[in-house]
């Protein structure tokens, strides 16, 4: 079995207990190429393509003008650092599970497309709507051509069974219909329950998400039948409420 989760816009260049092994981006290459073309952007025309403040467009333009640097570049899985991969639990990851992970984890991204959770990488912040110029679309067009083709027969080298644990979002990066026809494609729901009725919490489903990864990998999970074990804070499975492909897990 395949995980998948999404990248983080939080990321960080330094970790205490980073792993020794390292790998190259699968797409390193045109990793680079879009990197070049976004130092050509200056902070007001940042501030506006990643919708964000003055201050993190700024420092945004420096991180892709140094992009070329040797220094400050990290493992995917720890550099990125959102609530997804503050509850993954890295920090008590063996050298077996950081090389487990190596094999079954892949992480998304609008600017290196596809990484394994080893791979060294360098902060950035990158919308998945915005058209490069030598692009000349979005990134989520950019990549689909790119990724789809790769991920599928990735997958099918191991089972052909994909645990999709990232925002529907990402999906976007990929011809997800044809994801969806070839492989086996299991997505986790995760609400919490309120007035008799189940909803979905945004946070919430992101500890989920980050904790569901961490206990696949720590625990080499292989069956999917096995994720009804995972439970969280309260969250259980919930076996009448859930199918083959969309197992739920709630918080009552």
């Amino acid at each position: 079995m395949q995980i998948m989760i999404g990248s983080a816009k939080e990321m960080r260049s330094e970790c205490s207990y980073a792993p020794d092994e390292k790998t190259l981006p699968l797409f390193s290459r045109e990793a680079l190429a879009n990197a070049m073309q976004m130092t050509a952007y200056g902070e007001s025309e940042l501030k506006s393509m990643l919708k964000c403040n003055a201050a993190i467009a700024a420092e945004n333009r420096l991180r892709y003008i140094r992009f070329t640097e040797p220094e400050n570049a990290l493992q995917a899985i720890l550099a990125y650092n959102g609530v997804v991969y503050k509850h993954i639990g890295t920090v008590d990851f063996t050298a077996d599970d950081f090389a487990y992970s190596g094999r079954h984890l892949w992480i998304t991204s609008f600017l290196y497309g596809l990484l394994r959770p080893l791979d060294i990488i360098k902060r950035y912040r990158l919308e998945g709507d915005i058209i490069l110029p030598d692009n000349g679309c979005s990134m989520f067009d950019y990549w689909k051509s790119r990724l789809t083709d790769v991920f599928i027969e990735a997958v099918k080298g191991d089972d052909g069974v994909l645990l999709d644990l990232a925002s529907s979002e990402m999906h976007k990066l990929f011809d997800w219909r044809k994801v969806k026809r070839e492989l086996t494609v299991i997505r986790p729901e995760f609400f919490v329950s309120k007035g008799g009725k189940q909803k979905t919490v945004v946070v919430y489903s992101k500890m989920c998400r980050g904790e569901m990864t961490g206990f696949v990998i720590k625990n080499r999970i292989n069956d999917a039948d096995a994720l009804c074990g995972f439970t969280y804070e309260g969250f259980r499975y919930m076996p009448q409420e859930s199918t083959p492909a969309s197992p739920v897990f709630a918080m009552e």
